[in-house]
């Protein structure tokens, strides 16, 4: 089964109605077919944080999908591990002419470990890695 890679941009679109993304985000997800949406607890974080910063209810709502992702036999959260973040910190500080958060360097790591070409990002940061993204503004 295909296996594509979703960032906090992705997750943050989906379920904020007023972001930008917001409908590029449900269109790309009506397209996807069957595959596996692999994620991480860092970007997982970045969602928390995102959403949280927008008040009580967009809180609630992040909690809850982060809960309902859990259980989704359709999508693999990525335990973050001692090792991953020492390595993504090396990727981090052998980059220093890119402005890629250590977030998206441990996602670029994580995609390479499992294969994965495309993810479900609007982040051209993914794209500089060398990674096909599947939003864009105003699709």
């Amino acid at each position: 089964m295909k296996k594509v890679f979703a960032d906090a941009c992705y997750w943050i679109a989906l379920l904020n109605p007023k972001d930008g993304l917001h409908e590029a985000a449900e269109q790309v997800s009506g397209g996807l077919g069957p595959c596996r949406i692999v994620t991480s607890e860092m970007v997982l974080v970045e969602l928390l944080n995102g959403l949280g910063a927008l008040g009580d209810e967009q809180r609630k709502a992040a909690a809850q999908t982060v809960k309902s992702l859990e259980s989704d036999p359709n999508v693999e959260i990525v335990p973050q591990t001692s090792l991953q973040f020492r390595s993504a910190v090396e990727r981090y500080a052998s980059r220093l002419d890119k402005k890629w958060s250590a977030t998206d360097c441990a996602s670029f790591l994580l995609m390479e470990e499992k294969d994965m070409s495309e993810a479900l990002t609007a982040d051209h940061d993914f794209k500089q890695a060398g990674f096909t993204i599947l939003m864009e503004m105003g699709e």
